[in-house]
């Protein structure tokens, strides 16, 4: 559909500019912030008192398995969840979906599959296997963002890991047209207990201990080091962990990490018996490592808070009648991100808009996208209408999810997306849905060797 959308401006007495909330109002034209100028009581959209306009969010770590697994997501149900999530960006990630983005063949695919679906804007990563290494330039040039890559198993067997000698083979690859790695960092030599493990979360969480993270980190440090390729970490759940962070990135080290709204508002302590929901990979730790995760998160280690939205068939899920070993892992987490991470950290005395870059800016810049994730003149108008102060039981059956599991499920949340604007079109309205589909593909031109760092 088209993008053009007729002129108006919307008004709020709490808007997000430039770092701090202020009265203003905001100018649209053609889905471009062309002016941001005093409130305006006559706006053609005046916002309740009790909300904020925020830049839309920005996710870079999405699994929407589609070609091939859309019984586990899929394109329509993924975006109308980001909508409903005040996500109006998202980056879909290169496995789960049949055939795996490892090829711009592969690319194409996933393209076609996502034509009149989106109802927000996505970009693709594409991946980085044994199999592609020597070819990555040629993916790159067919629009993918960066490159995903696992060093320990997938769980995908068409994608598989890198060793030491093949993650720094791809850093030397894709540093030479400045490209980005994002690496999941476990290390299969501190990985055990393949098979039945039972319905107890501890037993399935020491089988995938800190030191898993900590080796296979270290490790992308000093590949990084050494190559100057650029690297981002995927999902980081040991606070543990960010020390070797803080050192990489104080000697210049070009690294980014992230972690997600899991590990910093849910902890192992609660995890119920049998309850496949909760189950990641790497896992959820408990709350002495959450307290670090938050110091991350406020002292700047922490470049982004994702998703990582990665659902699964509810049989996947239950699968061993509740066995930790045997259920698929992955959460889903995608519509109720922003809600969670407000909640914790307003338990915490953290202001919104302390978190909230983590979760536009900071995931745009990871997949090489500036100038997204913020309301400012020229930007997209990419926005979406908060009521911090509201509370809200989640109800996973009620979500937009196309199986409708929630770790989240029966949690009272504080904060709610009442309507998500796209390119100035209203995607979605809390009580109604998705409106329209007004999503774009967003497909990366690569760089030329040489170019200017």
């Amino acid at each position: 559909m088209s993008r053009t959308t007729p002129a108006f401006t919307i008004a709020a007495r709490r808007v997000l500019v430039a770092g701090g909330f202020d009265e203003a109002s905001v100018s649209i034209v053609d889905g471009v912030i062309t002016a941001i100028g005093p409130f305006d009581p006559d706006a053609d959209v005046v916002l309740p008192d009790d909300t904020v306009l925020l830049p839309g969010l920005v996710d870079s770590h999405v699994h929407l398995d589609e070609p091939g697994r859309t019984e586990w997501e899929g394109f329509a149900t993924g975006t109308a969840a980001a909508a409903a999530g005040g996500v109006t960006t998202l980056f879909d990630m290169p496995l789960n979906s049949v055939p795996v983005t490892t090829t711009p063949e592969a690319l194409a695919a996933k393209r076609a599959a996502a034509a009149g679906k989106l109802a927000v804007d996505v970009g693709y990563w594409g991946g980085a296997v044994p199999e592609n290494l020597g070819s990555l330039a040629d993916l790159a040039a067919a629009g993918v963002v960066g490159f995903k890559c696992f060093l320990s198993p997938s769980g995908i067997d068409q994608f598989g890991h890198l060793d030491a000698d093949q993650l720094e083979a791809a850093l030397a690859e894709i540093a030479t047209f400045d490209g980005v790695l994002i690496v999941h960092a476990e290390d299969p030599a501190h990985l055990h207990g393949d098979g039945a493990l039972g319905v107890h979360y501890a037993d399935f969480l020491a089988t995938r201990p800190p030191m898993s993270e900590q080796a296979a980190i270290e490790q992308v440090i000093e590949a990084s080091r050494r190559t100057g390729g650029r690297a981002h970490i995927v999902h980081v759940s040991d606070g543990g962990a960010l020390d070797a962070v803080r050192a990489a990135k104080a000697d210049g080290v070009r690294l980014t990490v992230e972690t997600c709204p899991h590990y910093l508002t849910l902890a192992a302590e609660d995890v119920p018996d049998g309850a496949g929901a909760f189950k990641c990979c790497p896992p959820i730790r408990d709350r002495a490592n959450q307290d670090l995760l938050w110091v991350g998160v406020l002292d700047g280690t922490i470049d982004a808070i994702v998703s990582d939205h990665s659902p699964s068939t509810r049989e996947l899920k239950e699968q061993g009648g509740g066995d930790f070993g045997l259920a698929w892992g992955g959460i889903a987490g995608l519509q109720t991100g922003l809600a969670a991470i407000w909640t914790a950290a307003a338990g915490r005395g953290i202001p919104l808009e302390r978190v909230l870059p983590l979760m536009t800016e900071g995931p745009a810049r990871i997949a090489g996208q500036p100038g997204l994730g913020e309301i400012a003149v020229g930007a997209p108008a990419h926005l979406a209408v908060f009521a911090p102060d509201r509370a809200w039981t989640v109800d996973a059956a009620e979500l937009e999810y196309r199986n409708k599991l929630s770790p989240w499920h029966g949690q009272t949340l504080t904060g709610r997306v009442e309507r998500t604007y796209l390119a100035g079109h209203e995607v979605f309205r809390l009580g109604e849905g998705v409106g329209v589909r007004a999503g774009a593909e967003i497909l990366h031109t690569l760089r030329p060797t040489g170019a200017e760092r």
